[in-house]
């Protein structure tokens, strides 16, 4: 048996165990005793590193604000819009035999639009005339009937009185007594038919009075005037044609419409009907460039179904008729002052639940966040309220820090 192969196993069996088993040992042997353990070892800041606090501050860019009060307007958008329009309509039928005027005619309250042949209609007022005339001459006749029967009357009653009394000392019959009393009777029957006749007769009379007034009615129905003083939206009807109130139209002589003073409307959100109040000055830029200026004359109390916004209505003089019906209209509604910052539209930011607001430096130098309103937008920038009296507010670098983060801010000046 050869001694070299034991050898070897025995070599490779002593390097396998200390290696495996004992390889701690085996390396700090082999590191020697001037090393030093490796979890002994510092590591040391460079001297050219600044402290992990002043890496984490964030530079920004400020504006020292303050709010100034301004007037707090609400605008909406609208349209003017006439007065008053009315189709004036004839109240019977016709043949018109005026002139027609043309639409754009400016008319007077009671001026004359349209004139209606009269046809038979002088002749049925005659004839009622005549009616009333019949019956006011059958009065004196039935007042004389009613002071003869009272006459009779009273002569049948002296008559029954004289029967009863002699027929009480035994000088009258007891036939004589009841032919007076059916005297009396008759009497009174006499004038219970006389004032019958004389209420007939004051009833034809009332009759033909009514028939006098439909008759003098159908005649002044024949000529139609202008309601109020405004403009002719359409010419009057021709002459020569038939007005006729069966049509499905009606029988329309013109339509009219008042331009002075005029309307303008629009239609409030409910979010600012509460800032707007009637007898608030208000004006108006129309779609031509005219402005002018009103004031608020009506303000519904019941909201639109389906828009939710509420009808306002601002008067303002058009003495020139200038402002036509259904011109555009921006409408700007003074309201009480509000206390708001100017600020640069790019300062505005939103955190994280949608909120629309500003990042602010606080005074331990700390970004902060502040929820806003926005009220007015302008060329020189955006009137915000919800910030304090003064507030330091981050123009740039407004999105790189949230509540919280130390801030090193550079202060840029204002233009106000």
């Amino acid at each position: 048996m050869r001694p070299i192969p034991i050898i070897i196993a025995v070599i490779v069996t002593t390097f396998l165990f200390f290696f495996v088993i004992q390889r701690d040992q085996l390396l700090n042997l082999a590191s020697g005793p001037g090393d030093t353990p490796s979890e002994d070892v510092t590591e040391t800041q460079p001297a050219n590193e600044e402290p992990a606090e002043k890496s984490n501050v964030v530079r920004v860019v400020a504006v020292a604000s303050v709010a100034r009060v301004i007037d707090s307007a609400v605008v909406v958008r609208g349209e003017t819009e006439a007065t008053r329009e009315l189709n004036v309509m004839a109240e019977t039928s016709g043949i018109v035999i005026s002139d027609a005027l043309v639409k754009g005619t400016l008319v007077s309250e009671g001026q004359l639009l349209c004139e209606i042949d009269p046809g038979t209609r002088n002749a049925s007022l005659a004839e009622a005339k005549a009616r009333l005339a019949s019956a006011i001459a059958s009065v004196p006749a039935a007042d004389a009937a009613v002071v003869q029967a009272r006459a009779q009357l009273q002569e049948a009653q002296i008559n029954d009185n004289a029967a009863s009394r002699l027929s009480e000392d035994g000088f009258a019959s007891e036939t004589r007594v009841a032919s007076a009393q059916a005297a009396v009777r008759s009497a009174e029957a006499g004038v219970s038919s006389a004032l019958s006749g004389l209420e007939a007769a004051q009833a034809t009379i009332e009759s033909a009075e009514a028939g006098v007034a439909a008759a003098q009615k159908e005649i002044d129905r024949l000529k139609v005037f202008a309601p109020f003083e405004g403009l002719l939206e359409t010419d009057s009807a021709e002459k020569g044609e038939l007005l006729s109130v069966n049509s499905p139209n009606g029988a329309l002589c013109a339509t009219v419409i008042q331009l002075d003073p005029v309307k303008l409307v629009g239609f409030v959100p409910e979010t600012e009907v509460g800032r707007v109040t009637v007898g608030a000055r208000a004006g108006a830029r129309l779609a031509d460039g005219n402005e002018v200026i009103g004031q608020v004359t009506f303000l519904s109390r019941a909201a639109d179904e389906t828009t939710r916004t509420f009808r306002v209505e601002i008067t303002v003089a058009n003495p020139e008729l200038k402002i036509r019906d259904g011109q555009t209209a921006e409408i700007i509604i003074a309201s009480d002052g509000k206390s708001a910052h100017l600020l640069p539209q790019s300062a505005l930011t939103l955190n994280d639940e949608g909120t629309l607001g500003v990042r602010t430096v606080t005074e331990a130098n700390q970004a902060d966040f502040v929820a806003v309103s926005l009220l007015r937008d302008t060329i020189d920038g955006v009137w915000l309220a919800g910030l304090p009296e003064t507030a330091n507010v981050i123009i740039i670098g407004q999105e790189y820090v949230v509540p919280g983060v130390p801030v090193e801010a550079s202060y840029q000046e204002t233009n106000e």
